[in-house]
């Protein structure tokens, strides 16, 4: 099967370019192979490739910095992503791309449903829920994967911030009051190779879905178990969402409902403990 993605360097482009084998032919695109900017670009690349399936792993994840750079935001976002679907209803292939939970309000406690109306706080939630938007529009096979959290060995993200400042420093203040599951990015890539896989055979399985790590936690407690699983000595003081101000609001509710996700493809919510232990083993985090 040949995949074509794009992103290069992010944490799930990364992960899926490790997944090359035997049965899989991956060609990742950076800026210079598409240029994000330029939809129509992102459309033509599909059409240079002939694969047999597209994955969308790129993104505007700069969150506060889209607040005040939406332009950039809503081609990368939206308008590239809507140029690729179509692109791919034209030719009939699969078509996955990864979503967020910025997409919904971020209130109450219950995990948020596919199905729930969206209500995107910020730019960065409204762009991606543009794309989203766009991509259902274009038809097709098709798949958008909301997921959350997204740690790995590569990039940046919370574990390899924890695990600098928990080395330099004794204590810590992480906010206790934002509650969502930490997905490993080598998860989220295979989860996005099967449903392409299965969408090839089974079309009528199209539409949007969720997959996040378990159990549900807190940046504070994810950090403890970062600390606990590195062997760091750092105490973690618990802050709410109030004191650490940020230009773009950040979901107090990120919990994600993925029963629909199991149910269609047979993928089941991964351990985010096992997603951290391998992280951590690829960092080789010294644990004495």
């Amino acid at each position: 099967m040949k995949i074509l993605v794009f992103g290069h360097s992010g944490q799930v482009a990364t992960e899926l370019r490790a997944l090359i084998g035997a049965d899989i032919q991956i060609t990742a695109l950076d800026r210079a192979g598409a240029d994000l900017t330029d939809p129509t670009a992102c459309a033509a690349a599909i059409n240079t490739h002939a694969p047999d399936a597209v994955i969308n792993a790129a993104a505007y994840t700069a969150v506060d910095k889209a607040e005040t750079d939406q332009a950039t935001a809503d081609l990368i976002n939206a308008q590239a992503p809507a140029a690729m679907a179509r692109a791919c209803a034209a030719r009939d292939i699969p078509f996955v791309s990864i979503s967020t939970d910025y997409v919904f309000s971020g209130a109450g406690t219950d995990p948020w449903q596919p199905g729930d109306p969206t209500d995107p706080q910020g730019a960065y939630g409204r762009t991606k829920r543009d794309g989203e938007v766009a991509i259902k529009a274009a038809g097709g096979r098709w798949a958008v994967l909301r997921t959350s959290w997204v740690v790995s060995a590569h990039g940046n993200n919370f574990v390899k911030t924890m695990l600098r400042l928990g080395a330099e420093r004794d204590a810590l203040t992480i906010v206790a009051d934002q509650i969502g599951g930490p997905t490993g990015a080598a998860e989220i890539a295979q989860a996005c190779v099967t449903i392409a896989k299965t969408l090839l055979s089974e079309p009528q399985k199209s539409g949007i879905y969720h997959f996040s790590g378990t159990p549900d936690t807190s940046w504070a407690d994810f950090a403890r178990a970062i600390f606990d699983q590195a062997g760091i000595t750092c105490d973690v003081n618990d802050i709410p969402s109030s004191d650490y101000p940020t230009p773009a609001k950040r979901p107090l509710n990120s919990r994600l409902a993925c029963s629909a996700t199991q149910a269609a493809f047979g993928i089941a919510r991964p351990e985010w403990r096992d997603s951290l232990t391998r992280i951590i083993d690829q960092l080789d985090v010294s644990k004495d």
